[in-house]
């Protein structure tokens, strides 16, 4: 599940450092998250439209992709199966290596502050039916609508969109 952001730090895929964690604050959780770029056979990207209609994040609507924190003791590459099963209906065995990085403090819907290492996947896909059979109550309150993107509707859109530099990191892993 994604949040609003306050920060936002994009980070080389291979940094050790934690930007998040020298900028710690009391009362702000670490969430480590994985995020699936989910590109199909035209070279268009998968992002869902979030409505948070109740709150922390009352008013908040925005386009992110798919996946979400880890579970305890789940490595970021078995979160983005999960992930991949969870929200898409898509039953992915090794993602691949990780294409991206960013490390950013948002607030998550329950209203706590959260220092979130997000680590992209990229999932290639000829077609896809995204299922929501198994989504969260949350998940199918807040994840109204679903649509394909080309890099240049990323690059023109006026809708927020996270990261908003989707365009650019397509670009970096080839597609364009």
């Amino acid at each position: 599940m994604f949040a609003w952001l306050l920060m936002r730090a994009w980070v080389p895929a291979s940094a050790s450092a934690s930007l998040a964690s020298r900028h710690r604050r009391p009362g702000v959780v670490e969430r480590p998250s994985a995020r699936l770029l989910v590109v199909d056979a035209k070279g268009r990207l998968l992002l869902f439209r979030f409505v948070y209609g109740k709150g922390a994040l009352t008013g908040r609507v925005f386009w992110a992709t798919p996946g979400g924190g880890l579970d305890p003791g789940e490595s970021f590459e078995q979160a983005a199966c999960r992930e991949a099963f969870e929200e898409l209906g898509l039953r992915v065995e090794d993602p691949g290596p990780q294409v991206a990085r960013r490390q950013v403090r948002l607030t998550l819907p329950d209203g706590q502050l959260a220092d979130a290492d997000e680590r992209f996947y990229l999932l290639r896909v000829d077609a896809l039916a995204v299922s929501q059979r198994h989504w969260t109550e949350l998940e199918r309150e807040v994840m109204v609508a679903h649509r394909w993107w080309t890099a240049a509707e990323l690059r023109a859109t006026h809708e927020q969109v996270f990261p908003g530099n989707l365009a650019e990191i397509l670009a970096d892993i080839g597609i364009s």
